[in-house]
């Protein structure tokens, strides 16, 4: 029974885990603002990747925190 909870829940960080990493600007979104992107330089984005950026670390830690839960059940 906990082990068929801890997979649940496991699959649902997974899952989280994956979309913000994949929801966050590359680190090379600065090169834009060379060929006229401006909200690279206005940093509208800003607050968006600062939160994607603490969500993915939470989920991050939560997932190797799980990994080791499943190993041990």
């Amino acid at each position: 029974m906990i082990g068929t909870v801890v997979n649940i829940v496991y699959l649902v960080l997974c899952v989280a885990l994956i979309a913000t990493v994949l929801l966050q600007s590359g680190r090379s979104a600065g090169l834009g603002a060379i060929a006229g992107g401006a909200q690279s330089l206005v940093g509208k984005k800003k607050g968006l990747d600062e939160m994607l950026s603490k969500v993915t670390t939470y989920l991050a830690i939560g997932f190797m925190l799980f990994t080791i839960v499943l190993v041990l059940v």
